[in-house]
């Protein structure tokens, strides 16, 4: 028979993932420049030209070398680079045994989730948080803990955060910049967390894993992104390069365990049994050795920093209310009725394509993906306006 849970799970519909289906769709029946897309995080940035060159470069060189295996953690040298990245970024004293090259930031999250609970732990999320983090935590048979963020401006509750650690608590994740929101976490709102999670390991008596989430590390708009093993030790960091070089198709990222923490050796060990058994080996090599030469290649910010203030000048001029995003690309806007998937719905009659945010954890708002082309935005503005109008009706 088949497994009834992986068959839930296939049958189990992504909001984002529909409503991206639903545009291809569209789109293919009325034209692509009638459809606003606003579904799914896929930038329509190019990668940097040192990227496509550095790719065209090692096609020559020996096919059998290039497309060969690797250890399964990834290239040595690959993993050298990365590690020189951030010991000259982030003064953290990072070395190669503690990185393990991963399929983008998924697979990385599902690894390190998986190094360090034990099913029937409990793992604490910050709502609205990206909804894979639910499977992700099932998969190790961990129960998923709730706490939203402080309202309005969606830091972490750090007391809230605080009263849910309990005995079961094995594990919290962490995402800024925040999909959705957009929000980035302020070095004071980190320490706090930090200091609370040193009191609460002294309390219960067992390690507490910070798994910080940083696919949208290098788009900001000038806030500060804390690296957050500087603040507490015991954190794993699950980076991808899909949105800071826009390449999202071509999965690559890394898992890097702080050798500041004093377990740091066994850790990265489970990181290692746990992408063995999840089958997460030995990342795609001709991207990793992409990697290796662009890891320090600045992400295209000014792209998105326009198509953001296009998209809220926009929408402010029309009345809706949003929250004005740090970093990422996303605009959290407040849905124009309680339902926001019923919000959603209405909002396709107008061929604007909203993620409501049931998914994501909380009722009431729509998530927009601002990395589209410029034009996109500019003319959807009349259909935001026309699906204003249809509530004042």
């Amino acid at each position: 028979m088949i497994n009834e849970k992986m068959h839930a799970l296939g049958d189990e519909p992504s909001a984002i993932r529909e409503l991206f289906a639903y545009g291809m769709e569209r789109k293919a029946q009325v034209g692509a420049d009638n459809v606003f897309d606003y579904s799914i995080g896929n930038p329509s940035v190019p990668a940097p030209p040192k990227v496509r060159e550095t790719i065209l470069r090692l096609m020559e060189e020996d096919p059998v070398a290039l497309h060969g295996y690797t250890p399964a953690a990834g290239d040595p040298a690959v993993r050298d680079a990365v590690a020189r990245h951030i010991r000259e970024r982030y003064g953290v004293p990072a070395t190669p045994g503690q990185l393990y090259l991963t399929v983008g930031a998924a697979a990385a999250i599902a690894i390190s989730l998986a190094a360090v609970t034990h099913p029937g732990d409990e793992v604490i999320v910050i709502s609205p948080f990206f909804p894979e983090y639910s499977t992700w935590i099932g998969m190790c048979g961990c129960e998923r803990v709730e706490v939203p963020a402080s309202v309005p401006d969606f830091q972490i509750d750090v007391d809230a955060v605080a009263a849910a650690i309990g005995p079961k608590t094995s594990a919290i994740i962490i995402n800024s910049p925040n999909n959705p929101v957009g929000a980035v976490y302020t070095r004071q709102n980190l320490e706090a967390l930090a200091a609370v999670l040193r009191a609460k390991e002294a309390e219960l008596g067992r390690p507490l894993y910070l798994i910080s989430d940083e696919p949208y590390r290098e788009i900001t708009y000038g806030a500060e992104v804390p690296y957050v093993p500087c603040l507490y030790p015991r954190t794993i960091v699950c980076l991808s390069y899909s949105k800071s070089l826009s390449l999202p198709g071509e999965r690559i990222g890394y898992i890097y365990v702080s050798d500041l923490m004093d377990d740091a050796a066994d850790v990265a060990c489970a990181v290692a049994g746990a992408g063995r058994a999840l089958g997460y080996i030995c990342a795609p090599v001709l991207m990793q050795r992409v990697l290796a030469e662009c890891v320090d290649e600045p992400s295209d910010v000014a792209a998105y920093a326009e198509n953001r203030r296009i998209l809220t000048e926009g929408l402010s001029a029309l009345g809706y209310e949003y929250v004005e995003p740090d970093g990422a690309f996303y605009l959290w806007v407040k849905a124009l009725e309680p339902d926001a998937q019923a919000f959603s719905d209405r909002a396709k009659a107008f061929e604007l394509l909203l993620v409501p945010s049931d998914s994501f954890g909380v009722p009431g708002w729509v998530r927009l993906s601002y990395c589209i082309a410029r034009d996109t935005i500019e003319r959807s503005l009349p259909a935001f306006k026309a699906l204003k109008e249809s509530y004042e009706g």
